[in-house]
């Protein structure tokens, strides 16, 4: 289903992604965090349209088909680090450090940090090029707002 998005992204040098396809990659590892836990339930489902529809300006419906298109190229997608790699060749830094936020957001929405979480973090972090001292920030920027 996502084969020419996955096949752009994986390329040897892959081209800066349309808008809408930035999303649905950025959106992806969103889904892929909160499914690190082999727990994957309908409050998680929601959270991520609700962050979505806020982050992209979506109407609910906008942001659950979003989402379900993202979850249907998370599971397509290939391991995290090569995933996360290709994404950063081809979104802009700007979008890189939101996308920590998002992270951080759907993370952090149960009230509990998890290791998992953290770890899966830590690693989409480094490989978007982004420090440990960015994601703390972002995380800071999560908890107040």
């Amino acid at each position: 289903m996502f084969g020419d998005l996955l096949s752009r992204l994986l390329a040897p040098a892959p081209e800066m992604l349309p808008d809408a396809d930035a999303r649905l990659a950025l959106s992806a590892l969103m889904v892929r965090l909160a499914r690190a836990d082999g727990h994957y339930d309908a409050d998680e489902r929601a959270r991520i349209t609700r962050i979505l529809s806020g982050r992209y300006g979506l109407d609910m419906a906008g942001a659950e088909a979003l989402r379900i298109d993202a979850e249907a190229l998370e599971a397509e997608a290939p391991d995290t680090v090569r995933f996360t790699r290709a994404i950063k060749d081809a979104v802009p830094f700007e979008a890189r450090a939101e996308v920590i936020e998002a992270l951080w957001q759907v993370a952090l929405a149960d009230g509990a940090r998890e290791a998992h979480e953290d770890s899966l973090i830590r690693l989409v972090t480094s490989l978007l090029g982004l420090t440990d001292q960015e994601s703390a920030r972002a995380r800071q920027r999560m908890t107040r707002g």
